[in-house]
């Protein structure tokens, strides 16, 4: 009963997705997202990047569309690693950036295009997963 118990007081634990780093090291060398998204459409953090490409060059609903898809991705991937709805999805842990920044983008997008509850919405989620996301997201942007 000991660590069941304290397990089931303190919430769910932590998922973890995996690292991305070969596609990380795709990006550092030169690759552009758009064509690695092409060959790894499960990637959250390839779509996090499209998306914050084309908010950038103020394409907003392209921005919304892309951050759409990496966030339905990222639920499936914490789906497949153990999430069950709820509970922390550390940014600390590299994994789990490109799920946040998707996330981030969605609200922003949705925000942008007047879906404000959509946008609090997503706001109250990014902040569920991880308090210090969302400053970090807009420090690395």
């Amino acid at each position: 009963m000991g660590d069941e118990f304290r397990r089931n007081l303190l919430g769910p634990e932590p998922t973890l997705l995996p690292a991305e780093d070969d596609l990380q090291a795709r990006l550092a060398a030169g690759d552009e997202a758009v064509d690695l998204a092409a060959k790894h459409p499960t990637s959250s953090l390839l779509w996090a990047i499209l998306a914050d490409e084309a908010y950038a060059e103020g394409r907003t609903i392209e921005s919304y569309a892309y951050a759409r898809t990496g966030y339905h991705r990222g639920l499936d991937s914490l789906r497949r690693n153990g999430w069950k709805g709820t509970g922390p999805v550390p940014w600390a842990h590299e994994g789990n950036r490109g799920f946040l920044r998707a996330l981030y983008a969605l609200g922003r997008a949705a925000g942008a295009i007047g879906e404000a509850d959509e946008a609090a919405r997503i706001a109250t989620f990014l902040n569920d997963s991880d308090p210090a996301a969302h400053a970090a997201i807009e420090a690395a942007l």
